[in-house]
């Protein structure tokens, strides 16, 4: 690992060299980078896993870069063509893009025009005519009519010379450079209907005659318009400052224009401007703005995901999940606090044949039977309506019951999943996904990580982007929530030990498989007898792995193995035994220790240190205790109802670059525009809110004929 490759990566990644250095060798070493973020904190200066990820991805295109230089210089070496002006200028670009620039003069291409002429004997002329002689281009020319090669005339003679100038031209990486800057600088994006085309809903009204500078439009805008084209409803074109551009390269190129010859160029230049290089440079353009849009969706999908993830558990509820529908009636499961499935039963409050007395009978029946607080409702078709029959239901109940509205995205991709079917063998799909709603709430990770990232329905043109960049980035979201968490190694599922660090589908099958053959884990080290969990494996895996209950009490907790010894030491400073970790007297000695002088005195590092201590402190800390509980409701709200001024609490469901979809309990999502989430300039909305808070709004509009709702979070003492 050269130097040159860690600065270009620390450059790239925006982290400082050393810190590049020491995480590139701690990955070369093959540490997972959430291990990493946790347990090596002393080396990398405490960067978390989105700076340890983005160093990783860094050196990953760094090394490509290089190795793509080297081929190239290859390359062009074996043509006998390489000069060492143009190896440094290979070896010093940062982007691809330029060390394509670099090699097109030399790549081998398809027969053009350019490579025609050649082949007629017309390069002489064309170096004749770029030394802007005082001779008329026609006298120059006649010489070189030749019929048996395929030059007739004169007027053939010097077109097949233009065609030679122009390819040169364009394969100019400097002219190609300063043509793609002015481009962005001053292109448009344009946008018109199809010929023909249908767009019944009027989706992309909005961009049948648009324009918008290249180097305004915003990410959601491009894939609106890539969809649109897509669709084949528009049309989609870059508008180049052509008379600018073309300008501008007379200017440099044409040395003597008052000479008959520059006549010439100057029709070669409009060539290779508008025939070989503007059709590349859109493509190019198109791509880079499509590429920055993609990575803005799938950053905005991250972080709804994450946040979704970390919601916190409801712990020790018994949980009623009711997943909605009309005809096949309303699916109902009863789980216990550890989601254990201990009823079923299905209702049909709603027409075609609603059956209301008796489907309040069947859930006041459960209610009574079971000792239950909440009632889920997946928020999925008929949800409305059984949200309305549930609220009659609690009123008549008077238990103190409480309902939550609870997304249920992705819980039919889970229900009719292989796992689902092992899982519950005996019920059909729909009764599995009132089991999956129950548990959403229970305990969000465990439940969200059995199905596809991309089916949480968290996103914005989520279905427009590069699935397998998605794929990679939503993968990454769910390890580093889950190694966040910690997993229950006794109670955790293959799906969700399949995430943590080091762990692969295979061995975290094994775990569950060795779990239900031998019984329980009581210590940590017997996951050292696992089938295919080496020691790099348990290395990378364990400190996220627990064992609630264990004879040795670190085992439970989020302190690695490697230093159990340092936390011995720790509490022997304290006088205070293990067994004792989490009570207040623990507490308060831990508090009372000065980590500095302490780390000076045990020869460790201050950063692990700390997060011993803090650990021995807090046992048993869910980080996800620190985000807002699910907001409990027992009664409900009509559209109606809601007036402008009127103040609500409500749950923010999605984050879009526009603004924020908030759950304030009717049919609707209302939508907190960008401009109203605080008062000031706000670059993002996932800078002021994240999916899962819990928000007070006022209702700034109600369009009842489209269902739509416009809400602010400015309080009325912010707008006058």
């Amino acid at each position: 690992m050269t130097g040159h490759i860690v600065e270009a990566t620390a450059g790239k990644a925006a982290v400082s060299v050393r810190q590049t250095e020491k995480v590139i060798a701690l990955l070369d070493q093959g540490n997972t980078v959430p291990f990493i973020a946790r347990y090596r904190k002393e080396e990398t200066g405490s960067l978390d896993e989105v700076q340890i990820k983005a160093i990783e991805d860094a050196y990953s295109y760094v090394k490509g870069l290089e190795q793509r230089k080297e081929e190239v210089i290859r390359l062009i070496d074996e043509q006998g063509k390489l000069d060492e002006e143009l190896r440094k200028s290979i070896e010093s670009a940062t982007v691809l893009q330029r060390i394509e620039d670099l090699y097109r003069p030399f790549k081998q291409k398809r027969r053009t025009r350019a490579m025609i002429a050649i082949e007629s004997g017309l390069e002489p002329l064309a170096d004749q005519l770029l030394t802007f002689s005082t001779s008329v281009p026609e006298e120059i020319a006649e010489p070189f009519v030749n019929e048996e090669a395929g030059v007739k005339s004169i007027e053939d003679a010097l077109a097949g010379a233009r065609d030679i100038i122009a390819e040169r031209f364009a394969d100019d990486a400097a002219i190609r450079e300063n043509i793609r800057k002015l481009t962005w600088a001053h292109g448009l994006i344009v946008s018109a209907l199809r010929k023909g085309a249908e767009d019944e809903r009027n989706v992309y009204g909005n961009y049948y005659e648009y324009e918008e500078p290249l180097k305004k439009i915003v990410p959601h805008r491009v894939l609106a318009l890539n969809r649109g084209e897509k669709e084949e409803v528009l049309r989609i074109g870059i508008s180049f400052p052509t008379e600018r551009i073309i300008g501008g390269l007379e200017r440099e190129l044409i040395r003597k224009g008052h000479v008959p010859a520059a006549t010439q160029v100057k029709e070669a230049i409009e060539d290779a401007f508008k025939r070989l290089i503007a059709p590349s440079i859109e493509r190019e353009v198109r791509a880079a703005l499509t590429e920055k849009a993609e990575e803005q969706a799938i950053h905005v999908f991250s972080e709804n995901l994450k946040s979704l993830l970390l919601q916190p558990p409801l712990k020790g509820k018994v949980v009623l999940g009711l997943d909605p529908a009309f005809r096949t009636g309303c699916k109902l499961a009863v789980v216990d606090e550890t989601g254990k499935l201990l009823d079923i039963s299905v209702v049909y409050p709603h027409p075609p044949k609603p059956e209301k007395e008796k489907s309040k009978r069947i859930i006041l029946e459960l209610l009574n039977k079971y000792p239950i607080t909440i009632i889920a409702i997946g928020n999925g078709t008929a949800s409305r309506e059984s949200e309305l029959f549930v609220v009659e239901c609690i009123k008549e109940a008077q238990t103190g019951v409480s309902y939550v509205i609870v997304n249920e995205a992705g819980a039919s991709v889970y229900s009719a999943s292989p796992q689902a079917r092992e899982e519950f063998p005996d019920l059909q799909v729909e009764q599995r996904s009132a089991v999956s709603i129950a548990r959403r709430l229970q305990d969000p990770l465990s439940e969200l990580v059995k199905i596809d990232p991309g089916s949480v329905g968290v996103g914005q043109y989520q279905h427009d982007v590069a699935k397998k960049r998605l794929s990679e980035s939503l993968t990454f979201v769910v390890e580093t929530a889950v190694n966040r968490v910690g997993v229950d190694v006794n109670t955790a599922s293959s799906s969700l030990l399949q995430y943590v660090a080091g762990l692969s589908k295979t061995v975290a099958e094994n775990i569950v498989k060795s779990r239900e053959e031998n019984g329980l884990f009581t210590k940590r080290a017997q996951l050292k007898k696992v089938p295919r969990l080496g020691a790099k494996t348990y290395e990378q895996a364990i400190g996220f792995l627990r064992v609630p209950d264990a004879a040795d009490p670190f085992d439970a907790t989020g302190i690695h193995p490697e230093s159990y010894a340092l936390a011995e030491q720790v509490l022997k400073e304290v006088g205070v035994d293990k067994k004792s970790l989490g009570k207040k007297e623990t507490v308060d000695a831990l508090a009372a220790l000065d980590s500095k002088t302490l780390a000076a005195h045990l020869n460790v590092g201050e950063v692990t240190l700390k997060d011993i201590i803090e650990t021995l402190q807090r046992p048993n800390r869910d980080p996800r205790d620190d985000y807002p509980q699910p907001l409990l409701k027992a009664d409900v709200l009509d559209m109606k109802d809601l007036y402008e001024g009127l103040e609500m609490q409500g749950t923010v469901r999605n984050v879009v670059d526009f603004g924020a979809f908030v759950d304030i309990g009717v049919k609707e999502d209302g939508l907190v525009h960008i401009s109203k989430l605080k008062k000031g300039y706000v670059k993002h909305p996932l800078d002021v809110v994240a999916s899962g808070d819990i928000v007070t709004v006022w209702v700034e509009g109600v369009d009842k004929a489209k269902g739509r709702i416009a809400l602010t979070m400015l309080p009325p003492s912010a707008n006058k």
